[in-house]
């Protein structure tokens, strides 16, 4: 049972929350139900369909609205006296200055990027504002406080730059190469090689769909009487061109980005794919069956030019189709693979291209590709708790009790 002088103090503080996401959501509604009452959230990303496994306060219907307007809308059902503020914007925006932190008794970070911590950290430092930081990566989480003379601020430690990216890192502006890489493997090669039936967070929808219906035409399925090069022709310009004009078209989005660039397979493409692109011999096995071998690219360190990428993602497609098709709506991406992990560089690259980030070799997005840890939504649920726990300490002032909380999941 939380004591008056916890109720009193829960009761009347202004909480700065940073970040809608895994943490975000959990955290949220776990200082809802703790008695918060007036509560500010910041996260400028949308709701896509990879978050909804774990990020429980969306739902499918909620896909492409923001994360922050939407998980108020969903806590406000349950706590509807409670007073809920929510910023759809960049956390690094002139608006959110020192002036603006001082409103708050606390803030309370649920980032997943370290350059934003350490903006957080230097503004509360600045308004002399107590910070929770946390974070959770796979089973792994912790959660620390930082209070000017008081404790160590985020950034008196280096902090080593992460070996493994979780999979909420994904988003529809791209800042890394291995945004790409996650966007390539998980969401592109599973929805053209894997399981038709799962979800998928990729626009469907082709550019001259009549209308927004659940029925509508799902450009990846292959047309009557379509060749490969047609389709491999039709998949690039939908998600490197069309999906990209359907991304710049919110202006909100880009206000204070840079604006990526379409991709069309006319300006990168021979008229012809099948002069330029090789062929492999008919009696080749899956192990055998590889679209550098085919092109004639023998060095894996070599960074491929946008034309080559291209031509790696169309032959690596026409391979999977000719040389492995009863393989396809079976297929998870193994960096084993070599087929696999072709067409996942290629295609990384194509969009890391559209979003000016720089190119890579086969040889390190493999790397990449083999290090990615999944959120998991325990973690996210235990670390929201321990941070609400560290949030009230500050609250009561009392420091003597600030605690480095660390979760190891088994």
């Amino acid at each position: 049972m939380a004591s008056e002088e916890q109720i009193s103090a829960i009761k009347g503080a202004k909480v700065l929350m940073v970040g809608a996401g895994g943490i975000g959501c959990e955290l949220l509604k776990t200082l809802a139900l703790s008695g918060f009452q007036d509560i500010h959230i910041i996260d400028m990303d949308t709701i896509e369909v990879s978050n909804l496994n774990r990020q429980f306060l969306f739902r499918q219907s909620h896909v492409g609205q923001s994360k922050a307007k939407v998980a108020r809308d969903a806590v406000l059902r349950f706590r509807p006296n409670i007073s809920i503020t929510p910023y759809h914007a960049n956390v690094k925006e002139s608006r959110f200055n020192v002036d603006f932190y001082k409103e708050f008794d606390v803030v309370l970070n649920g980032l997943d990027n370290l350059d934003a911590r350490r903006h957080v950290n230097r503004l509360c430092l600045a308004a002399d504002v107590p910070l929770v930081e946390s974070g959770t990566t796979g089973f792994l989480g912790q959660v620390t406080v930082h209070l000017k003379g008081k404790t160590e601020c985020y950034e008196c430690q280096a902090k080593p730059a992460p070996k493994t990216y979780p999979v909420c890192t994904i988003t529809s502006t791209p800042s890394k190469f291995v945004h790409c890489i996650v966007w390539a493997k998980d969401l592109l090669f599973a929805k053209l090689f894997g399981d038709k039936n799962l979800e998928n967070d990729l626009n469907v929808r082709s550019s001259d769909a009549t209308n927004l219906s659940e029925h509508s035409e799902d450009v990846f399925e292959c047309r009557k009487g379509e060749d490969i090069e047609q389709y491999g022709r039709r998949i690039y310009d939908h998600v490197f061109g069309h999906n990209i004009e359907v991304a710049l078209s919110n202006e909100e989005t880009w206000k204070n980005r840079n604006k990526p660039c379409a991709i069309y397979s006319k300006d990168v493409f021979p008229d012809k794919l099948t002069k330029e692109n090789g062929k492999t011999e008919k009696g080749s096995t899956t192990e055998d069956v590889s679209a550098m071998a085919s092109l004639g690219l023998k060095n894996p360190q070599d960074v491929w030019s946008l034309a080559e990428n291209s031509r790696v993602f169309y032959e690596s497609l026409r391979l999977f189709f000719s040389k492995r098709q009863k393989e396809i709506g079976n297929l998870t991406f193994d960096k084993d693979d070599q087929l696999a992990v072709e067409f996942v560089t290629a295609a990384a690259n194509i969009r890391a291209s559209s979003f000016g980030i720089p190119l890579h070799s086969l040889f390190e997005a493999k790397g990449i590709a083999g290090n990615i840890v999944h959120a998991v939504a325990t973690t996210n649920a235990i670390i929201a708790g321990l941070i609400v726990i560290e949030a009230i300490k500050v609250l009561k002032k009392d420091s003597n009790n600030y605690r480095f909380s660390s979760v190891i999941l088994h």
